[in-house]
């Protein structure tokens, strides 16, 4: 018997609930406590990235809430020390799957969601953007959650195309989840991995992309429109699925759906406002959060007294 038939027991619905709700409030409190923070994309993708963690991944375990480890230098031959993010998403294994961040500016979103699940430390945020540690704003292959660096803006799909050629190959039965920002494709480099995946009938790879409609210059349409994007993707070979993004059971089920070749993208129509209606005013400026003066901080400290109350 689930958890979902027992009375009086929470669903996996309540525990996505939770720490969506509690994604939301770590990077208000960030973003309110530094004068800085990337708060529409903890608005847009809360619900995705918890029902990932929650629901669709089958990752390992950690034993303990990790410290993140200080900067050990960059991968080489020459430096035994260096080591991934992945230690968060538990260990390696044939039949687990793997989790590739690639918009690296949600970095501070996955943070909070890796200490909503468990996974790290809350002394971890306080590391945040300092010298010498691999918490970073924009996260590289040794910060919390990431395996791989994933440089300008759409290299990550290309590598996690790459990682899930080699499982593949090896037999592995573990999946890749890449989860991507709608702006990303804009970038040729994503079309050619789609090609290629199609090509190779990767359909081992998930792909939840959060479609809030914003980057850093504006609304995408305005900026370069890719509609129709649905049908554009399936042009390509992809198998495409297109959700409400704060859809916990819409969200899930197309993990579920049998693999029919294709690699799969799930389209996540989001509201990068979402749960936080003071962002409204200030659209379509929505990317990064900075205080234009002492007022409007003090409204969003008031803001958040409200909604951790």
């Amino acid at each position: 018997m689930d958890n979902q038939s027992q009375p009086n027991c929470p669903s996996w619905h309540d525990d996505v609930r939770r720490v969506a709700q509690g994604i939301r409030r770590r990077v208000l409190e960030h973003t309110v406590k530094n004068n800085g923070g990337y708060l529409s994309q903890a608005c847009s993708s809360a619900e995705m990235l918890a029902t990932l963690y929650l629901k669709v991944m089958n990752v390992g375990p950690v034993e303990r809430p990790l410290v993140p480890p200080p900067f050990p230098g960059v991968p080489g031959p020459n430096n035994p020390n260096s080591f991934t993010g992945a230690i968060f998403n538990g260990p390696k294994a044939p039949h687990l799957d793997r989790f590739i961040l690639s918009p690296a500016q949600y970095a501070l979103v996955v943070y909070a969601a890796l200490i909503e699940l468990g996974r790290m430390d809350p002394e971890g945020l306080n590391q945040f953007n300092k010298d010498g540690s691999t918490v970073e704003m924009i996260g590289a292959e040794h910060s919390p959650g990431m395996e791989v660096m994933t440089g300008s803006l759409g290299q990550g799909l290309s590598q996690a195309a790459g990682i899930a050629m080699a499982r593949k190959l090896r037999g592995e039965t573990g999946r890749v989840w890449v989860f991507m920002s709608d702006g990303e494709l804009q970038s040729g480099q994503n079309w050619e991995a789609l090609q290629a995946m199609s090509h190779h009938k990767l359909d081992n790879m998930g792909i939840y992309v959060d479609v809030n409609k914003q980057q850093c210059d504006g609304p995408i349409c305005s900026v370069m429109n890719m509609d129709p994007l649905a049908e554009r993707l399936a042009s390509f070979g992809a198998r495409v699925i297109e959700v409400n993004g704060h859809d916990l059971d819409a969200l899930a089920a197309p993990a579920e759906l049998e693999r029919d070749g294709r690699p799969l993208v799930v389209l996540a129509d989001t509201d990068p406002c979402a749960g936080m209606p003071i962002l409204q005013s200030r659209i379509p400026k929505l990317h990064y959060v900075r205080f234009v003066n002492e007022d409007e901080r003090n409204r969003y400290q008031a803001f958040l007294a409200d909604f951790c109350g």
